[in-house]
């Protein structure tokens, strides 16, 4: 079992070019797992909860495997809307606008593009945010 906070590879390689493009973005270890950043502000973190230690995480392991959750930020008027309809996404518990995705095979890549995308929006400068071009 990896221990809390490894992310496999093939999640990392998949996020990086995302998260990568996006202007003045940069990577960083965080407390736990992998966070990306606009100035101090962290628009996207991913990671393995310990799930015994978390159990908030629980009901999502597989085969005895934790987790891989990346949380973000959303508009809060578009919090509702997409963590009603339940897995892969909850609201994570802080923050007003923040959301937790359980990753795996199940995810669609190019809805969470579009919400990594949002949430830089929402954290990045207006003069940065405004030189996105959305997916």
């Amino acid at each position: 079992m990896p221990s809390p906070g490894d992310v496999p590879p093939e999640i990392l390689n998949r996020l990086r070019p995302v998260c990568g493009q996006l202007p003045e973005s940069y990577e960083e270890p965080a407390w736990i797992g992998v966070r990306w950043r606009i100035r101090k502000r962290t628009f996207a973190h991913v990671y393995t909860p310990d799930a015994d230690r978390y159990p908030v995480y629980a009901p999502y392991a597989e085969a005895g495997q934790p987790p891989v959750v990346m949380t973000f930020r959303v508009p809060a008027d578009d919090l509702l809307g997409l963590t009603a309809a339940g897995f892969p996404f909850f609201r994570a518990d802080w923050g007003y606008n923040v959301v937790a995705a359980v990753l795996g095979d199940h995810i669609d890549w190019t809805e969470l593009t579009e919400l990594i995308t949002d949430s830089y929006c929402e954290m990045a400068p207006k003069f940065l945010a405004a030189r996105v071009a959305h997916p």
